[in-house]
């Protein structure tokens, strides 16, 4: 039997027939339906069931306060737990019934999302009457506005005026899901869901917008609120309010012989159009004893009798559980009513979530009969406010809604008045989280689960709060709501990536000598989001020759290395050196202008987090250099700590990581390639010392060199713009002689100096002290107790136990052997046979030495600097290595090759 009228539907093109299929059943729909409305048409009323019950569920609301309906969609791409309500039908559209849960398609979903950043003076949530009056509003300010609407369109008659505006977007199918700090909104528009395979392939199906606002205005309305009773889960069991809805939109008649039961007068004027529409309306009841005398002139004038003082208290379910009677009882007693349709309203909600989400606090309004917006958000970096019935929540009642949410009902029948449908979360739970002791209404939520389903309660969350008032036997302004957040409807993790995935993923970062490496056939090693140069190989060499080869070159003669993803920041202002001097072990306010100086960051815990460089470019400028992989974390590091803590301090941090290319040229003849290069710069000693910067032209490009080495000989760092990385390659390159290494040779020489790595030969738990650095932290700032970031950590008795893990290097002990990284250390000549067999350390870096001529280690190893000369088993696989604990330095320990 159809509920379609063969007229009517304001959303309806009904020259557009479609058909699509629930469980293989097919049903036919318009362009315009939702698949809610569709399945009404047909007269297909079950449409989910009880996550734990199995009962039978169908469509109760009309929008995002629908708390029944949910299917797996499963053409296309596919989606999980779709609110019937909201989902637009098109051609092919197959679902399925669910019962409180879908599950994730099979295959990688190649759905196209993309994420859309907007500036605008004012945002409009909201495209009713209300929103439209203030969207117009702020245009003729001549600002930019963008207004958000979750429909497909528009109906206010100002509408065209609207959207023709030319300071004005609009932005249809949209929902605005999290209203942030600093002006920050998050909104999805859907924008091919309702197209199918229609769809354009080049344009994204959804898109997460994030709009940046001076001002927010929200026009939100209202959402329906259900009245409760024993058995009101049944399919058949609707708001009024959406049953009123579906003949106006949809021209479908939600029933075709019914009971209404409300609390308010929009619910009677709901009971009018649907008496209107055709439906058979056994009688209207109200809780109220008094209602506005034109709307029950109006329902008398249609032969539908009026009950005041009525309530239902239960209905009957037919074999396959859907409603055929309801239970009324009024003045007169209990009257049952055989119907297929029993519409209900407890009053209106103003929709406050955005509101809440930003901080604005609530109060309940006995006018309205609900929560609404009170004081504003405190601080409010920017204007928030509410206009419409989301502010007053009742729509020009003349009588007073009642506040009315259950009736008496026993405890034999709580298990049957459902406050959460898609929990299946009864009164009865309630009554059982009073019972333990719980009266928090948040503590209520966590405990019964109700509105903790994906319509986070806005559909029964502030039925339950007044059914929990009821409980306690406290008014509802005592109990309050839960707390809001965001996002306000469930949005994909798809559409939160957006096209970051697959090789978007991560983004791949290169340096300006990337094309140079690529052309010369140099494999690529990851570090981090960067592709770095991992060796040089020449013709029918492997990667363990061509490490050996780079070394001997550089620790003999010259060589060069891209250094460019070094983290650079620039810090600006007069409080640099003191910003410094309390993020950095040592002391850097005494850097000199030309001078640059080695520094440790520890992190509260006093564990080492990064090191690199400090140079003091002029009285007010500073730059800094990071590990790779740090620099992030350390520029993040460094706004956290002026930004909440030292909001005095005059300095401003930069990254300029990508602005710059470095070149790092070392080896006993660099110190003559430069020259070369770089004919009117002193190279030499006495006229530029080690850990000195200065401003030259080389090879006719303006270059910063630095004096800087982390390979222990004499060495220099190129630092030029960006845009002039490959010439200057191109031309160190050039010189003559020079040999290109990479990462992996760069590891081996600073590992022959025990030059640690953060993050490698450090594990969170290691202090300077530890690595042998005690000589980076500043002894005139000890001396004068100056805090530093983990300075007291660092002198608890825990960091400075004699048996903390020291960094210590290791030789195998037959010369030969070769270590392998992440190996542990175990007493030699341990039986690994045996559980558990105890360890001491373990290998953070190996590599084999054309300097010390055998392969070594660095590692770290409880009490390690009481341990030198000890040998030890280091287990990789269950194959030991015998292996001597040595210093950590194992090459040049006095640094005489720095100076060439």
């Amino acid at each position: 039997m159809s509920s379609r009228l063969p007229t009517g539907g304001t959303r309806l093109d009904r020259s557009r027939p479609v058909t699509i299929s629930i469980d293989g059943q097919d049903v036919p729909a318009f362009v315009g339906d939702t698949l809610a409305s569709a399945l009404l048409g047909s007269d297909v009323r079950l449409v989910s069931a009880g996550i734990y019950s199995g009962r039978p569920r169908g469509v109760m609301g009309v929008g995002a306060e629908e708390s029944n309906a949910f299917v797996q969609v499963t053409s296309g791409p596919g989606e999980p737990m779709v609110r019937a309500t909201e989902l637009e039908v098109h051609e092919g559209l197959s679902v399925e019934r669910i019962a409180g849960r879908g599950w994730l398609p099979e295959g990688i979903d190649h759905t196209r999302y993309d994420k859309v950043w907007a500036h605008c003076e004012v945002l409009v949530v909201g495209g009713g009457e209300a929103g439209v009056t203030a969207a117009l509003e702020a245009a003729a300010r001549g600002v930019r506005v963008v207004v958000c609407d979750d429909r497909p369109a528009l109906t206010d008659a100002r509408a065209g005026e609207l959207v023709s505006h030319p300071d004005v977007r609009v932005l249809t199918r949209t929902t605005v899901v999290g209203a942030h700090d600093h002006h920050h909104l998050v909104a999805v528009e859907r924008r091919t869901d309702h197209l199918g395979d229609d769809a354009p392939p080049d344009v994204a199906r959804r898109r997460l917008w994030h709009v940046k606002a001076a001002e927010v205005v929200l026009a939100t309305g209202t959402q329906e609120r259900p009245l409760v009773f024993p058995d009101n889960d049944r399919p058949g069991v609707m708001l009024a309010g959406a049953a009123a809805t579906y003949v106006r939109r949809y021209g479908v008649l939600p029933g075709h012989r019914g009971v209404v039961w409300v609390a308010h007068d929009d619910g009677l004027a709901d009971a009018v159009a649907l008496a209107d529409a055709g439906v058979e309306l056994l009688v209207v009841a109200d809780v109220r004893t008094t209602v506005t005398p034109a709307l029950a002139d109006a329902l008398a004038e249609r032969g539908v009798p009026l009950v005041l003082g009525a309530e239902v208290v239960g209905t009957d379910g037919d074999d396959d559980g859907f409603l055929y009677r309801v239970h009324l009882r009024g003045p007169d007693g209990v009257v049952v009513h055989d119907v297929d349709l029993l519409a209900v309203s407890g009053g209106l909600n103003p929709a406050v979530q955005l509101w809440s989400q930003a901080g604005g606090k609530l109060a309940w309004s006995t006018e309205a009969a609900g929560f609404v917006p009170a004081a504003p958000p405190p601080d409010a970096a920017y204007p928030l406010s509410v206009v419409g019935s989301a502010l007053t929540g009742a729509t020009g009642a003349v009588t007073a809604p009642a506040t009315f949410f259950c009736g008496d009902v026993d405890d034999a029948d709580a298990a049957r008045v459902y406050l959460d449908p898609q929990r299946d979360a009864t009164l009865a739970d309630v009554r059982h989280a009073h019972l333990a002791g719980l009266t928090s209404v948040e503590h209520v939520k966590r405990f019964t689960t109700i509105g903790t389903a994906s319509d986070q309660g806005r559909g029964f969350g502030v039925l339950t709060v007044g059914v929990l008032a009821q409980v306690l036997g406290r008014p509802v302004t005592e109990v309050g709501t839960t707390t809001y957040r965001p996002p306000y409807t469930p949005l994909p993790f798809g559409l939160l990536a957006g096209r970051d995935r697959g090789a978007l993923s991560d983004p791949v970062r290169v340096t300006a000598m990337h094309d140079r490496h690529l052309a010369a056939g140099v494999p690529l090693e990851d570090v981090g989001q960067w592709k770095r140069p991992w060796y040089f190989p020449q013709r029918g060499e492997s990667m363990h020759d061509a490490v050996l080869r780079e070394c001997r070159a550089v620790r003999e003669d010259v060589g060069m290395m891209d250094a460019s993803t070094l983290g650079k920041i620039v810090c600006h202002g007069a409080d640099v050196g003191e910003m410094l001097d309390r993020v950095y072990t040592g002391l850097m306010s005494s850097l000199k202008v030309g001078k640059v100086r080695y520094g440790v960051m520890c992190s509260p815990d006093g564990m080492v987090a990064d090191d690199g460089t400090v140079a003091r470019l002029s009285d007010d400028e500073w730059l800094l250099t990071t590990t790779t992989g740090n620099a992030a974390s350390v520029l993040d590091t460094l706004e956290e700590w002026q930004q909440t803590e030292w909001p005095d301090l005059d300095a401003r941090f930069t990254s300029v990581t990508e602005q710059w290319a470095v070149v790092a040229l070392a080896g006993p003849r660099s110190r003559d390639v430069l020259a070369g290069l770089a004919p009117d710069l002193d190279v030499s000693a006495e006229g530029f010392a080690f850990m000195e910067w200065r401003d030259a032209t080389v090879a006719g490009l303006p270059v910063r060199v630095m004096r800087i080495s982390f390979s222990g000989e004499l060495a220099y760092e190129l630092h030029v713009p960006a845009a002039w990385g490959g010439a200057l390659w191109d031309a160190v390159a050039s010189a003559g002689g020079v040999t290109p290494y990479g990462t992996e040779t760069m590891h081996v020489l600073r590992a022959e100096k025990g030059y640690p790595i953060v993050g490698q030969d450090t594990d969170g738990t290691v202090t300077p002290v530890d690595l042998g650095m005690a000589w980076a932290i500043s002894p005139k700032k000890v001396r004068e107790g100056r805090d530093f970031v983990g300075a007291r950590s660092l002198v608890r008795d825990e960091s400075n136990r004699p048996d903390r893990r020291h960094l210590v290097g290791l030789v195998p002990v037959d010369g030969s052997t070769a270590i392998a990284e992440g190996s542990q250390l175990v007493d030699a000549g341990a039986d690994l046979a045996a559980v558990p067999v105890p360890m001491h350390g373990h290998v953070t870096s190996a590599y084999a030495s054309v300097a010390l001529g055998t392969p070594f280690a660095l590692a770290l190893l409880d009490g390690g600097r009481d341990r030198l000369g000890e040998e030890l088993d280091a287990v990789d696989l269950r194959v030991p290595v015998r292996v001597r604990v040595t210093e950590p330095v194992p090459y040049d320990p006095e640094g005489e090759r720095r100076d060439g």
